[in-house]
């Protein structure tokens, strides 16, 4: 029996009816895998090898199943044991998130298959790494010097500050030229200084949505997830209180696919969420990208069932690699 460990947020944090993970262990466990939890602090490193306390789940299949999950037995042993990991624990990537993708390129290294790749997880920053396709991007400035943001500001008139390390539209600034707040928000952003910040132009656009749209193996879903900021707002996370529509990818989104998907599939990263305003891509989400659910219930998708056939894929491979 294939056995798929996923490590993940704790269990009670999970919103069942919107959760990414959720769909991924219901399409394992359809095909008949064993499942097994663990948060980061389960992982640990012992005479070079990595190890795990994990707890076998078996997840309801009926959404309006309570409770949606029922544990089993608990194991301590090497996760190398294990046929596969899914990588799903939300950002921050802190040094404690780094510290475990190490953990978890050892253990590739001794046979598990990842998902998406320790390495990968380190080196793809979600809002850097946009840099490495500039002709998809809208302008764009990372810095830590305050008087580069103002004259940005000033050349823009009107741009989005964020930092390098949140998700969820935490601590995401509009700034107007003329805003009287505009100085110290940017001194609060850069911490006078001494942390990077990245500035980017507003898209009006954005009135129409910030469009997620899910890379499976390097290969877009045909639709992406408008998220339409509420009233007063400018940002529309769905964590915000946006409001999720459904839209079939236009050209210019299929294009910046095809810039970005190749790329990041041969990096190792499966499952990424680009977000794309105004035909501009703005940020690369490879860390626990969401809206499984959303566009499956929209369209009658199983994008879950998809990545699972990647991942069974990525299985054979290695069982094919082993035996010649």
């Amino acid at each position: 029996m294939i056995e798929i460990g996923v490590v993940m947020d704790p269990l009670a944090a999970i919103q069942p009816k919107k959760d990414s993970t959720l769909a991924m262990m219901r399409a394992a466990q359809r095909r008949g895998w064993r499942l097994w939890v663990m948060e980061v602090g389960d992982l640990y490193l012992h005479e070079g090898c990595c190890h795990a306390r994990m707890q076998a789940i078996e997840v309801a299949l009926d959404e309006a199943a309570e409770p949606w999950y029922r544990l089993g037995p608990c194991s301590d042993r090497p996760l190398h044991e294990l046929d596969a990991v899914l990588m799903r624990k939300d950002p921050p990537v802190d040094l404690e998130y780094l510290y475990a993708t190490h953990l978890l390129e050892l253990a590739e290294a001794q046979g598990l298959v990842v998902l998406n790749r320790p390495r990968a997880l380190r080196d793809v920053n979600e809002k850097l790494h946009t840099a490495w396709f500039p002709q998809c991007m809208s302008p764009t400035l990372v810095t830590r010097d305050g008087d580069r943001l103002r004259r940005f500001l000033a050349r823009h008139g009107d741009i989005i500050l964020k930092p390098l390390d949140a998700m969820g539209g935490e601590s995401v600034f509009r700034v107007t030229e003329d805003d009287p707040n505009a100085n110290v928000i940017i001194e609060v952003m850069t911490q006078r200084g001494r942390r990077f910040t990245m500035a980017q132009r507003y898209l009006p656009e954005i009135r129409e949505g910030d469009k997620r749209i899910l890379l499976v193996d390097g290969e877009p879903i045909p639709y992406a997830l408008a998220r339409i900021p509420a009233p007063g707002e400018t940002r529309a996370n769905l964590a915000t209180g946006g409001q999720g529509v459904g839209l079939p990818l236009t050209e210019r989104e299929r294009w910046i696919c095809a810039q970005v998907g190749p790329a990041l599939r041969e990096r190792g990263l499966w499952f990424v969420g680009l977000d794309v305003i105004g035909g501009h891509l703005t940020e690369i989400n490879v860390t626990s990208p969401t809206c499984i659910r959303e566009l499956d219930r929209l369209y009658g998708l199983d994008i879950g069932a998809r990545l699972m056939d990647c991942l069974e894929a990525r299985l054979q491979a290695r069982t094919e690699a082993r035996s010649s």
